[in-house]
């Protein structure tokens, strides 16, 4: 049963580490398709952070725009899948790093995480997508 407007923004708020798809746009080549962190707030824009020389990034910025698709498993399965257009692209900053990992981390492993990315992951890019399409249900409410 599909959820309701409340209901999936709620889901995709929580922090579901993301399946990010992205049109590859190469001929005999399928979207890109990995695991990401993300950020959303109900009715806001939703924000990825990746390397700024990443094919992630590459190919999001020829397509301008890709999808996200959150799930769960219990206490029944769920999902939401998300697309839209990129509305901005900035600078990854140490403050949207540590945002992110905080959300993932518990709270000790955080200053770590941020010091490792800091220093190993090299420049990043924050991609704030604009949700346009949803798709969503709960398969236990069938």
């Amino acid at each position: 049963m599909a959820l309701s407007r409340e209901e999936r923004e709620q889901f995709l708020a929580e922090p579901h580490v993301a399946a990010i798809a992205i049109d590859s746009g190469e001929e005999n080549r399928a979207p890109l398709s990995v695991p990401i962190w993300y950020q959303y707030e109900p009715g806001g824009d939703l924000w990825i952070l990746t390397g700024r020389d990443s094919r992630k990034h590459r190919l999001i910025d020829a397509a301008g725009r890709f999808s996200l698709m959150v799930d769960r498993l219990e206490p029944t399965v769920r999902y939401v899948q998300v697309e839209g257009p990129v509305t901005s692209t900035e600078p990854g900053t140490e403050a949207a790093l540590r945002e992110l990992a905080g959300r993932y981390l518990p709270p000790d492993k955080v200053d770590g995480y941020v010091e490792f990315a800091l220093k190993d992951h090299g420049e990043t890019v924050v991609l704030r997508m604009r949700p346009q399409r949803w798709l969503s249900s709960d398969l236990g409410r069938v």
